[in-house]
Formats: structure tokens, C-alpha cells, sequence
């Protein structure tokens, strides 16, 4: 540590450091656009010159080193003026449409020009004109006359999104920011240049002319999309969501939100919103009031245990859905005498055996792996924001390497690929396991062999103190799922690497804990789906789209004599007989098991839309129909205080990690059925319904896999 002077004060700031990183330790104030403490230091917007003695000049402090025995001085006249004189070229080009412009509230160059601007421009001259550029469905690139060239959002796709989709082109007043050969943005984090643009030259496209910054509300939230639990202010005018921004917590996303987190929010002002409870008659839907509804579901399903047991009833419960809404369906199942309950609708292996699939450490350590061997997942997609930290890893030297049957870019430099047919999997991940076996002695669990490939992964892992063996979506999802699990955690275990499963869903790992999982002879997923229910109760799932059998779903479920489908939207309609609209997450409160078991709770920030209830409210309800007693719950606050006298804890799920499991038996043959695995705008049922999202790369990609 040295010491210098800011200010008249001692501040005491790490070697290497920059006169800007103590201001910000000692709390003072330094006015600046280029500057971001995420990002590299550029230095040129110039907004932050400083006066620091014996220096000829006014000094950048984003990009001037601190020494011991420093004299700076932030606000002297001489700093002030070098600060006055460089708004005032930032200013000369910069069009005079602060009335119109989406940032006008929230600008940073229309807050520092109040304390650092002049009252007139010395320049006559005509202004500069950029022409908009259109680089998606997502960024708007309208009014690139107001680019003040800070390059936050050229830095941000190089060194966050790790794909360099703008770069500025031309010099002094041609310079223009640009994608240069005419393409999109296609970057799955793309949004957070909106957020980190200082002025008003990247505004979000679906937001654009909605609302003024100071007329909305904003009110926090948790993402309710893939298992980062990513902190979100919503913001709300008139009682409708019109934008979405993160809330920083370095713990979990940083200051970043993924796109399908910023953008989702379309589909909740979308006209297939469900409003009302709704029969089928006579083939006909009819819209009634929620007492007709819910005693049409209590008696039928009363009926249905008579004639056919308690286990012809069963739930799909999606692991979207909230640990609250989660344990209802599980106590209404239980009240029913039903052990049919489960939310692993993508399954293709339902062994009971497999523990709690958690990240295995903590999202935040992910930043600081040394060795990232990652089984079945395309990591950039799946989990962006994971990826993001992993990236990161690897600029620190971190070494990943990869078990995937495709392919992908992940934006991030990947050490080792095998390129493995998903079949066999369980074969390739016994082959490393006889790799490390050779290095430690200990004998392998199943008969696998020492190929090249293994044995670089092998010896990686074993040469590094952070490690870990993450488990995607398609390990998870596997027909052998298990014997890969198995695998992982014999790797692990003699490597020293923590082992963890990259969970698909808001709340996979809650789902777990709550016990949405069949008991007593209950039927499974698969065989819900397949037709072995009499009665289904279907939690925000769409099965045809959430489950691995995809439109086969609609057989099974045809199959049964009674179908409620309890969803925000009018879906399952064509084998629904009952629907009950429930409400999104901006609707309700509840609480998300993150994919390191972090609990966190939110609240409603918009009144339920029509006749929406909150769904712990619907299943709260139906289970008094129903004269299950232990279900007499009057908020949300005190269903989650029943599950943490269940021993979960208020901020940790109780997630056991995986074990070995040597005992456990492996299967070697080779499976049957590809992994099923959603991409990143089909992943649940609010993805779906952004028109904005629909219109991305990434979703056209998907929609021609599908075709």
C-alpha cells in the first residue's frame, strides 16, 4: 500500500492503482464518461482531468498511477477549468435533443454539463451528423449523432460479451461507432451497452418513446429465467412494466443482466395474456368466475380419486414456477394421497438416487477457477452471465475444457474440446476418469481408456488449486444422467475440483428441496406425459415446449379425463379443460433457490393483470375446496417461514453436494435419446412471448433447427 494526498486527505490505495481508484476509495468525486470500473481504461474522453503537482498539465485520473507522496487536487482551478474546457468540445457536436431523447434523466453528459458546461457555445459551425444504423431487434443506433466516443460499448463486447461487435471507425469528426461490415448485435448480454452508454446514442429499441426516466417507479426483483438468480429494478408506469435494468450485487451478477432478463418483460403486456378462469364446453371456452372454476377442479378431482386412486392425479410443476408455488402443489399432491408430482419435465432419466443438483460453489468463485472442465452444456448460452465470469477466469489464465457433442462459440478460449457423440458420454467421462487414475493410482470406478484427450483434461486438473467439474443442462438431461453424475464426482473427488450441476431453471435447485418429486409409487415426468394420469394439474408448463417429449406431450395428456393448466397465458388449450390464470413474477411475490442455493425473495411490483391471482393464492384456495388442512396460508411471507421450519435455511437451500457415489452402478452402454435442451429464447413461457427476443439471431437460429 502507498499513500498520497487527494484533496487535503491521506488516502492509503494498493500499488498500481489510479489516482481515479482512490477518489473512489476516499469517496470523492472525480466527473467522467470513459471510465468504468468493469472495464479497461481507455482514457479519452478526458472528463477527469486533475491537478496533481509537479505535473506540467492537467493529468487523466482514470489512467494516471498513483506514487508515494502524491499531491492531487481535484477541484482547484486549474482542474476545473481543464474539466470546463473539455465539456465544452464535448458539447460542440452533440445535438440539442435533451426534450426527446430516452436517456434525458438519467444522462450522464446532461448532469456533468450542468456543473462543467457553459451557458452559450463558442462554435457556429454546423453540427455533425452520424447516420442511425440498424443493428437488430434489441439496440437502437438511431442517434449516433450523440456519440460522444467514450468506446464503453466497444470495450464491453470485447472484454465482457467476449465478441467485438462494435469498433469505431474513421478519425476526429468522421469517427463513428459501427458494426463495419453492416451486421447485428447479436451478443446474448448485448443490453448492458444500453445501460453503460453515457448519453443517449444506444437506447434499448422496445423501450424507445415508452416512458420518461422520472415518471416510472422502480422496485426490485429476482430474474425468474435460467439459475444465475440475476437482481433486477423493474420499472413501472401506469401499473404496466415498460423497462427492466439490473440491480448490482457482486455476489451474483455483478452489474450485468443477460438480454433474456432485460427483454422478457414484452410477453407481460402481450395480448395472450390469460385474464380470466376459463371452461371448456362442449369443445367451446368459456370465460367464468374463479368460484365456477375452482369447484369445477375440486369436484373433478375428487371424483377421480374415487374412480381411479389418488396416484391417477398428478402434477407438472415448472421449475420457473416459486418455492412457494412449488410447495403448495407439492402439499396439495400430498393432500390429495398422491405421490405424482414432478418438475424434471426435460428428463430422460428419473433415477431417485441423483442428489441435489447445485452449482457445487459459489457463483461469485466462478470468476476465480484456475482449471473449468464443463460436461454437456453450451456454457455461453445456457448461462451467460456464468459464462461471463468463466471468461474472465481465463484472462487470469484459467484453463477450460470442454465435453460437448457440438461445437459451439462460447466467446471465451477453450483449452480442450472432445468432440463426443452425447451417446456416449458416459464412456468419454470414463475415460478421463482412467486418465486421472493413472496419475493418482486410485483405481477408476468403470472400465474406461487413457485416450490422449482424457489424459490432457486429466493432468490440467490435477495442476491447479480452483477447479471445477460443471455438469450442463444436456448432462442433466441425459438418459444416463446418473452414471455421468457419478462420474463427475469421482473426478472431482480425486482431483480436488468442487462438482455442480450449470441448473437449467430460476428454481431447479428449489424444486429439489421443496420435494417436487414423485413418492409412494407416484408416476414421474415421463410418465406423466405419457398418459398415466387420469387428472393433471399442469404449474406453469407448457409441454409441448417444456418437456422432452415435446408435441408428444399432447397425446398423453389428451389421454386423461381432466387437464388444469394454470399459467399466465392462454396456453395448453387444445387439451386443457381448465385454465387459471396465475400470475407472472412481476405480479406476485415469492422466492428463487439460485443455482448455489441462494434464497431470494421478492415482491409484486404491478398489480395482477384482469382476474390474475398469484398462484400460491390459486393452489391455497383449491386445497381448502379440497379439506386439506395444513395449507391455510395468508401470504406468501408464511408459506416460505413453513419450508425454513422444514429446515431450509432462510438463505442457503440445504443443498447436499454431490458425493461420490461409488457404489452406485455405471452404465457404460450407450443411450438411446438425445439430451433434450431448450435454447436461450425458448427456455420457458415469458422467452417465448418477447417479440423482441423472437426476433434475434439466436431465436431465428432456433425456430430453423425446429423447421
Amino acid at each position: 500500500m502507498i499513500e498520497i494526498e487527494l484533496d487535503g486527505k491521506k488516502v492509503e490505495i494498493a500499488e498500481g492503482s489510479m489516482v481515479m481508484h482512490a477518489a473512489d476509495k476516499a469517496g470523492t468525486y472525480i466527473p467522467h464518461f470513459c471510465y468504468h470500473k468493469k472495464l479497461s481504461i481507455a482514457a479519452n474522453c478526458r472528463m477527469c482531468l486533475v491537478d496533481v503537482e509537479k505535473m506540467p498539465k492537467p493529468m487523466p485520473a482514470c489512467a494516471t498511477p498513483v506514487t508515494n507522496g502524491m499531491i492531487v487536487r481535484t477541484k482547484s482551478d486549474k482542474a476545473i477549468k481543464a474539466q470546463k474546457s473539455v465539456m465544452e468540445f464535448l458539447l460542440i457536436n452533440h445535438p440539442l435533443d435533451c426534450p426527446i431523447c430516452d436517456q434525458g434523466g438519467e444522462c450522464q453528459l446532461q448532469d456533468l454539463a450542468v456543473g462543467y458546461g457553459g451557458s452559450a457555445s463558442r462554435y457556429d459551425e454546423e453540427k455533425r451528423v452520424v447516420f442511425h444504423k440498424d443493428v437488430g431487434p434489441l439496440i437502437s443506433m438511431e442517434e449516433m449523432s450523440r456519440c460522444i466516443h467514450c468506446t464503453r460499448c466497444v470495450r464491453f463486447g470485447q472484454e465482457v460479451a467476449g465478441v467485438m461487435e462494435l469498433g469505431m471507425s474513421h478519425r476526429g469528426e468522421h469517427a463513428e461507432i459501427e458494426t463495419f461490415i453492416g451486421q447485428s448485435v447479436d451478443s446474448e448480454l448485448s443490453g448492458n451497452m444500453i445501460d453503460i452508454c453515457p448519453v443517449g446514442a444506444l437506447t434499448s429499441k422496445p423501450f424507445r418513446y415508452s416512458a420518461r426516466t422520472w415518471e416510472l417507479s422502480r422496485r426490485k426483483s429476482v430474474s425468474p429465467h435460467d439459475s444465475t438468480g440475476t437482481n433486477l429494478i423493474v420499472q413501472v408506469k401506469n401499473n404496466q412494466v415498460q423497462r427492466v435494468v439490473p440491480l448490482e450485487n457482486e455476489d451474483v451478477n455483478e452489474c450485468w443482466i443477460a438480454d433474456r432478463d432485460r427483454f422478457s418483460y414484452e410477453s407481460l403486456n402481450s395480448n395472450e395474456r390469460l385474464t380470466s378462469p376459463m371452461l371448456k364446453q362442449g369443445g367451446e371456452w368459456k370465460t367464468v368466475d374463479w368460484q365456477t372454476a375452482l369447484e369445477y377442479v375440486a369436484n373433478g378431482l375428487k371424483q377421480i380419486k374415487a374412480n381411479h386412486g389418488a396416484n391417477s392425479i398428478g402434477a407438472l410443476v415448472s421449475p420457473h414456477s416459486t418455492l412457494e408455488e412449488l410447495h403448495l402443489a407439492k402439499g396439495l399432491m400430498d393432500g390429495l394421497g398422491s405421490g405424482s408430482i414432478d418438475f424434471r419435465l426435460r428428463h430422460a432419466e428419473f433415477a431417485s438416487s441423483v442428489n441435489v443438483p447445485y452449482l457445487g460453489t459459489t457463483i461469485a468463485s466462478l470468476s476465480s477457477l484456475q482449471r473449468v472442465l464443463v460436461v454437456g452444456s453450451n456454457l455461453r448460452k445456457d448461462h451467460p452471465l456464468f459464462a461471463q465470469r468463466i471468461r474472465q477466469a481465463t484472462k487470469a489464465g484459467a484453463k477450460v475444457h470442454a465435453l460437448v457433442d457440438v461445437v459451439q462459440d462460447w466467446a471465451l478460449p477453450v483449452a480442450s474440446i472432445q468432440l463426443v457423440e452425447s451417446a456416449v458420454w458416459v464412456q468419454a467421462m470414463a475415460d478421463i476418469a482412467a486418465a486421472v487414475s493413472e496419475l493418482t493410482g486410485v483405481q477408476a470406478p468403470a472400465a474406461g481408456t487413457a485416450t490422449d484427450a482424457a489424459k490432457v483434461v486429466a493432468q490440467s486438473l490435477m495442476t491447479a488449486e480452483r477447479k471445477a467439474v460443471l455438469l450442463g443442462s444436456a448432462a442433466a438431461h441425459h438418459a444416463k444422467a446418473s452414471s455421468i453424475a457419478t462420474l463427475a464426482a469421482w473426478i472431482a473427488g480425486q482431483t480436488g475440483a468442487s462438482v455442480g450441476y450449470l441448473t437449467e431453471a430460476a428454481n431447479t435447485v428449489g424444486a429439489h428441496a421443496v420435494g417436487a418429486l414423485p413418492t409412494d409409487g407416484g408416476f414421474h415426468a415421463g410418465q406423466m406425459l405419457s398418459g398415466s394420469l387420469k387428472a393433471a394439474v399442469l404449474l406453469n408448463v407448457e409441454p409441448e415446449f417444456d418437456s422432452a417429449v415435446g408435441a408428444h406431450a399432447k397425446q398423453g395428456l389428451m389421454a386423461a379425463e381432466m387437464v388444469v393448466t394454470l399459467s399466465p397465458f392462454k396456453a395448453n388449450m387444445a387439451f386443457s379443460d381448465v385454465l387459471l390464470p396465475i400470475a407472472p413474477f412481476t405480479e406476485t411475490s415469492g422466492s428463487f433457490a439460485n443455482a448455489e442455493g441462494r434464497v431470494q425473495s421478492f415482491h409484486a411490483v404491478v398489480r395482477p393483470l384482469g382476474e390474475t391471482r398469484p398462484a400460491w393464492k390459486v393452489l391455497r384456495v383449491l386445497a381448502n375446496l379440497l379439506g386439506i388442512p395444513s395449507m391455510a396460508f395468508d401470504s406468501s411471507q408464511e408459506v416460505l417461514a413453513s419450508l425454513y421450519s422444514l429446515g431450509i435455511s432462510s438463505t442457503e437451500v440445504a443443498s447436499d453436494r454431490l458425493g461420490s457415489n461409488t457404489g452406485a452402478l455405471i452404465d457404460l452402454s450407450p443411450a438411446t435419446v438425445r439430451p433434450a435442451v431448450a435454447s436461450i429464447y425458448q427456455l420457458d413461457s415469458l422467452v417465448r412471448r418477447s417479440t423482441s427476443l423472437q426476433l434475434t439471431a439466436d431465436a431465428r437460429a432456433a425456430h430453423e433447427v425446429a423447421a
